[in-house]
C-alpha cells in the first residue's frame, strides 16, 4: 500500500513537472526563421510597380480596404507630404475600427454602431447616411459605382453567441440607394474584396464567400469551409485568394473554382491550438506576408505555401502588414514599429511607439502611417503600451518621425490625388499639403 502511494506520488510529480515544462515550451516566444532573397523571392513583382489608369485613379482612389487587391497597403499613385493643414473634420458618433474608402469624389465610413456616412472629399459635406442597426467593424468595398457594405450581428453589438447572422448590403453610391442584400452567412467582420464581378469575404461561420455580382441579384459562385472563423479579410494575387484563419492557418484558393491550392500553419503554442490571424495577408514579391497574435510576422511562398521566413516582433501582432520596396512593416501592441527586409525577414530599423499599435498601417510617398490604441490589450497575458491616442508618420526608408496627430485609435490614413484622410476615434479629417494650391479652388 505504502509503495503504491509512493509511486502515485512520483508519478504526480512527473505530470506536474512535465506540464510545467510543456507550458515553457508553450508560452517562450518562438525562434526566429531567417530568409533567403533567392528562394520564391520575385523581384518583378514590387507592389507600388503595376499603376492604375488616370481614370480609374480619379473614380476611385482608395476603393479597398488595404488600397488594392493585394493588400499592400501602399498608394504608388498619389504625391502628398507632410506638412499638413487640416481642411475639415466631422464627428461620427461612434468609434470607427476600419478605414473609410474614396470613390466617386465621396468618402465612405461605418462607425461601430452601423451608421454608414457617405462625406463629400473636398469639404466634408454629408451626402447621404444610413443606420443599418447593426454593429459594423470592416472598411466597404466598392466598384462600378457600387458600395459594399459588411455588418456584424444587431445591437448590442455582444460576440456571443457566435451563430448570429451577418449581412452584406450593395448600395448605389449617388443617394445611397439599396440595391440588394445577402444574408444566408455568419456574422461578417472581413472587409470585403472586390475583383471585377465577384465579391469576396469571410465569416464567423468558418467559409469564405465568393459572389456574383454582375447581375440584379447575387450568386454564390463558391463557399470555401476553413479551420476556424475567418475575421481578417481575403487578398487577391495571380488567379489565386488568400486568407488566414482564427485556427492559425493560412489558406490559398483559386479565385475561380475555390480549390484548395494550399494550407499553411502559425507556430504552435498551445496543445489545444495555435493563435490566431486576425490580421489580414499582404501578397507581394511572390509571398504572402502575414501577421499573428503569437507577435510573429510570417512570410509564406505564394505558389507553394512553404514558410519562408518568421520573425518574432513583439507581444502581440494585430497589425496588417504594409510592404513598400522590399520592406514589410506591421507594428506591435508593446508599442513598436517594424521595418522588416520582405526577402530575409531581418530588421531593417526599428522605432518606438507612444502606445499599443493596432490597426494595419499605409504607405504614401515614402511615409508610412500608424496610429496608437490607447488601451489595446490591457487585459491580455502579455504586456501592452498604454498611452495617448495619435497619428504618426515615418519616413519608411528610415524610421524618422515626419507627421503627428493627436488622434488615432485604429486606422491610420487613407488618400485621393488631393487630400489625406485619417480616422481618430469618433472623427473623421481631411488634411492636404501645406503650399499646395487646392482643387476645391477650381470647384
Amino acid at each position: 500500500m505504502k509503495r503504491a502511494a509512493i509511486a502515485i506520488g512520483v508519478l504526480l510529480v512527473l505530470a506536474i513537472g512535465g506540464a510545467g515544462v510543456a507550458y515553457w515550451l508553450a508560452s517562450r516566444d518562438p525562434e526566429d526563421i531567417r530568409g533567403s532573397s533567392t528562394d520564391e523571392f520575385v523581384v518583378t513583382q514590387e507592389p507600388a510597380a503595376k499603376k492604375r489608369t488616370k481614370k480609374a485613379v480619379a473614380n476611385t482612389p482608395w476603393p479597398l480596404y488595404g488600397y488594392n487587391p493585394a493588400r499592400t497597403r501602399v498608394a504608388p499613385e498619389f504625391s502628398l507630404r507632410p506638412p499638413y493643414r487640416k481642411i475639415w473634420a466631422r464627428r461620427l458618433g461612434n468609434i470607427v475600427e476600419f478605414p473609410p474608402v474614396v470613390a466617386y469624389d465621396g468618402l465612405y465610413v461605418a462607425q461601430w454602431r452601423g451608421r454608414l456616412f457617405k462625406f463629400r472629399a473636398r469639404d466634408g459635406k454629408i451626402l447621404w447616411r444610413k443606420h443599418f442597426h447593426r454593429c459594423s467593424a470592416a472598411s466597404p468595398a466598392v466598384g462600378h459605382r457600387t458600395l459594399y457594405v459588411a455588418l456584424m450581428m444587431p445591437y448590442p453589438c455582444r460576440r456571443n453567441p457566435r451563430s448570429q447572422s451577418g449581412l452584406i448590403v450593395a448600395m448605389h453610391v449617388v443617394g445611397g440607394r439599396e440595391l440588394w442584400r445577402f444574408g444566408k452567412v455568419g456574422v461578417v467582420e472581413s472587409s470585403p474584396l472586390l475583383v471585377g464581378k465577384t465579391l469576396y469575404f469571410g465569416s464567423w461561420d468558418h467559409k469564405l464567400y465568393a459572389l456574383s455580382v454582375k447581375g440584379k441579384r447575387p450568386r454564390v459562385k463558391w463557399t470555401f469551409r476553413a479551420d476556424d472563423e475567418l475575421n481578417s479579410s481575403p487578398a487577391y494575387a495571380d488567379g489565386k485568394i488568400f486568407i488566414a484563419s482564427n485556427g492559425g492557418s493560412v489558406y490559398a484558393l483559386d479565385a475561380g473554382t475555390g480549390r484548395l491550392r494550399w494550407r499553411a500553419t502559425s507556430f504552435s503554442h498551445f496543445p489545444r491550438g495555435r493563435e490566431y490571424f486576425y490580421a489580414t495577408v499582404a501578397v507581394a514579391y511572390g509571398r504572402v506576408y502575414a501577421s499573428n497574435t503569437d507577435g510573429t510576422v510570417y512570410a509564406y511562398g505564394a505558389r507553394t505555401g512553404r514558410l519562408l521566413w518568421a520573425r518574432h516582433v513583439g507581444t502581440y501582432v494585430y497589425t496588417a502588414p504594409a510592404v513598400w520596396r522590399k520592406r514589410v512593416f506591421v507594428g506591435t501592441y508593446d508599442g513598436r514599429i517594424y521595418a522588416l527586409d520582405a526577402a530575409t525577414g531581418d530588421v531593417r530599423w526599428r522605432a518606438t511607439a507612444e502606445a499599443a499599435v493596432h490597426g494595419a498601417p499605409s504607405v504614401v510617398e515614402g511615409v508610412v502611417y500608424f496610429s496608437t490604441c490607447a488601451r489595446c490589450g490591457q487585459r491580455g497575458s502579455r504586456g501592452a503600451k498604454a498611452g495617448p491616442r495619435t497619428t504618426f508618420g515615418l519616413d519608411a526608408r528610415t524610421g524618422r518621425r515626419v507627421w503627428r496627430f493627436p488622434d488615432g485609435e485604429y486606422s491610420p490614413l487613407v488618400a485621393d490625388r488631393d487630400r489625406a484622410y485619417v480616422v481618430g476615434r469618433t472623427r473623421i479629417y481631411a488634411f492636404e499639403p501645406r503650399g499646395r494650391r487646392s482643387r476645391r479652388a477650381s470647384k
